[in-house]
């Protein structure tokens, strides 16, 4: 039996990867980095067929360090280990990342890696809320709005209105796997801690919803204020990061 990981392009890896992310069917998180060309891609061959892939990617945008997706279809499965280890030897990558909801790279993770740490919590739709916020006004950012300085998340879309003060704003990304969207949102200091952003996501997944994406969202396992407000606005967790250094 023949294994081997060899260097090829994205377009050759496009249909294997179509049934990675309808097996998934979730967010992925770095999804945009293949049509951004912040990937190299390889092809796993079993004596000469070729049965999945590899996508490897930098810690740092330029660099090509980690692997972060693996397939190989159901058939040749068996084989993943294996195939695995020599997409490893052959790339010569230092780190493994990917989500504890991948099927198979998560579990080839936790046999290849060491020092595993999960930095980030990712999160899926699981109900729709109904707040309402007397006095607060969700409408869409218009030109001349005047927003409060941001920190962490950029300007929104959206915006929560209180007494003609703009008072938090949202929006989603489009840089994650259709039909999925990345909702974001930031709050003023002096007005958190009151429900303004549990409100904003629940309207801000409404209008995903009606843009035809499914809300997700994801955040720094050390923000408990972010993950209180989304678990609020009825997003549940999905599943982790992983992150590890390939054993040697």
């Amino acid at each position: 039996m023949e294994l081997r990981a060899e260097r090829t392009t994205l377009k050759e890896i496009q249909s294997l990867r179509l049934l990675y992310l309808q097996e998934t069917n979730a967010q992925i998180r770095y999804n945009s980095c293949h049509e951004r060309g912040w990937t190299d891609s390889w092809s796993l061959t079993v004596n000469g067929l070729p049965v999945g892939y590899g996508s490897v990617k930098g810690q740092e945008i330029k660099g090509r360090d980690t692997v972060f997706e693996c397939y190989v279809i159901p058939p040749f499965r068996s084989w993943a280990d294996e195939l695995f280890a020599t997409l490893l030897r052959e790339s010569g990558v230092r780190f493994i990342e990917c989500q504890t909801n991948d099927p198979i790279l998560s579990p080839l993770t936790y046999a290849f890696a060491a020092n595993i740490q999960s930095p980030v919590i990712l999160f899926k739709e699981g109900a729709v809320t109904r707040y309402s916020l007397p006095g607060v006004v969700f409408r869409p950012r218009q030109d001349g709005d005047l927003l409060f300085e941001h920190h962490h998340e950029p300007e929104g879309d959206y915006v929560l209105e209180v007494e003609g003060k703009i008072v938090a704003s949202g929006g989603f990304l489009l840089h994650y796997n259709a039909p999925f969207a990345d909702i974001y949102m930031e709050v003023t200091e002096g007005f958190r801690r009151k429900g303004l952003g549990s409100y904003i996501v629940q309207q801000v997944k409404r209008e995903c919803y009606l843009a035809g994406r499914v809300p997700s969202a994801r955040c720094n396992m050390e923000n408990v204020a972010s993950k209180a407000t989304l678990l609020k606005a009825g997003l549940v967790i999905a599943g982790y990061m992983l992150v590890g250094e390939v054993k040697r």
